[in-house]
């Protein structure tokens, strides 16, 4: 996997995956930025979110659940000193569907947090309290 990282001008970067995406990050305007696009602690945490909510949809396709919508929120906190790493983060998955079974939800979420979500599980080995819960709606 590779990706580049190009400055832009002030604190703003253009970052590329290796795959072609590409997305504007940018420090706040209290730091030289111009608040053009997340910040860099920003993106670890959505790719967090991102990478977790991949595998629950994953395993829930996988077990023929009904599902119309999966919402991940995602709440982090950060140490007061500098690095300001991230002690703490709660994801909190929100799965919409038709006749959705609590234990292939429950199931889903467990999977993602101790066996296939790569980005969680490693901020896991590196100290960052990490949690989950999930909640489950019916479709109109």
């Amino acid at each position: 996997m590779k990706a580049t990282v190009d400055w832009t001008g002030n604190a703003s970067f253009r970052a590329t995956s290796g795959s072609g995406h590409s997305v504007q990050m940018d420090g706040p305007p209290d730091h030289g930025g111009e608040n053009l696009g997340p910040r860099p602690m920003e993106m670890l945490l959505m790719g967090v979110g991102g990478c977790s909510a991949f595998d629950v949809m994953s395993i829930l396709k996988k077990s023929r659940q009904d599902v119309t919508a999966c919402h991940t929120e995602l709440e982090a906190e950060r140490a007061d000193a500098v690095p300001a790493v991230f002690t703490k983060i709660h994801l909190h998955f929100v799965v919409t569907g038709h006749n959705l079974k609590e234990k292939q939800v429950e199931r889903a979420v467990s999977l993602s947090a101790e066996k296939y979500c790569s980005a969680s599980i490693m901020l896991g080995k590196a100290g960052v309290e990490i949690t989950h819960s999930h909640e489950i709606r019916t479709a109109e």
